[in-house]
């Protein structure tokens, strides 16, 4: 077997391809996650904690003043506390998300699984039969 035959077995396996889909369909759902984090949700957490953008939370190391966390990462170094908080808060999101997914796809697959056949009667072994037409005969 050659290796570009090798490599095409491999390559088009069905594990490959799901788990290619599964990257590339996750990078877009992540992207979509941060968009919701950084447009919708931290905006309104910056508005319930004073109106301030939770975004430009930071702490210049360098010394120099900064008034945006653009400006101070030009600075210098930059603890970036705010940055740091709305990434969390992305990964919590989408933690949560794929949880709700797996959860229901879970009872989807339990709800389409065919119900267990039951279980057949147990076979009675031959000498138990013949003593039972032995105890029958007997009691007549």
């Amino acid at each position: 077997m050659t290796i570009m035959s090798e490599f095409k077995e491999f390559a088009v396996k069905g594990n490959v391809v799901d788990l290619a889909v599964g990257v590339i369909i996750g990078g877009a759902f992540g992207k979509i996650v941060d968009s919701v984090v950084s447009d919708l949700i931290m905006p309104l957490v910056g508005l319930a904690i004073g109106g301030l953008d939770f975004s430009n939370y930071f702490l210049q190391l360098s010394g120099a003043p900064a008034a945006t966390l653009a400006e101070a990462k030009k600075a210098g170094a930059v603890f970036a506390y705010g940055n740091f908080l709305t990434v969390l808060l992305n990964f919590i999101i989408l933690a949560f998300i794929i949880f709700v997914m797996v959860r229901q796809i879970n009872r989807l697959r339990k709800a389409n699984e065919p119900a267990p056949a039951p279980a057949p009667a147990p076979v009675t072994p031959e000498d138990v039969l013949l003593l039972r037409e032995i105890r029958d005969a007997l009691k007549r």
